[in-house]
């Protein structure tokens, strides 16, 4: 499985990307309504995020705390965004993948983006969010 499907793949209900990110549901759906995120949702209307979502909520919680409004974050986002493709992938084929992996995989997984994070100055690491809770 190749890394940029990894990152879009839909893993994490709100429960878990609001401890991860700080942020309320409330806010969290706000920003599903000003179109700045899209989650993907399961069968039953589930919102699941994607790393990809939780990068997307840390530049906005970032950016909002830096002064920009929303108008202004969807001119950022919008710049940004020019070409890339970041759809969230949720299907029966990454849903059965979603299903099969362990709690250690998903560990692993985050650990992963932990380290890549760590190495990317200016970007905000996934584990600001207490992601270090994961890992024994």
């Amino acid at each position: 499985m190749n890394d940029e499907l990894r990152r879009n793949m839909a893993l994490f209900p709100i429960g878990i990307v609001m401890q991860l990110t700080e942020l309320t549901a409330r806010q969290i759906r706000y920003y599903e309504q000003q179109e700045l995120i899209e989650p993907a949702r399961t069968k039953g209307n589930q919102r699941m995020f994607s790393f990809n979502d939780v990068d997307r909520l840390l530049e906005i919680k970032s950016l909002l705390e830096k002064g920009l409004n929303i108008a202004g974050i969807k001119q950022v986002l919008a710049m940004k965004s020019v070409g890339a493709s970041d759809v969230n992938v949720i299907d029966e084929k990454t849903e059965e993948k979603r299903k099969e992996l362990t709690d250690r995989q998903l560990r692993e997984m985050l650990k992963q983006q932990m380290i890549i994070h760590a190495n990317r100055p200016g970007q905000t690491p996934l584990n600001r969010g207490e992601l270090s809770r994961f890992f024994h």
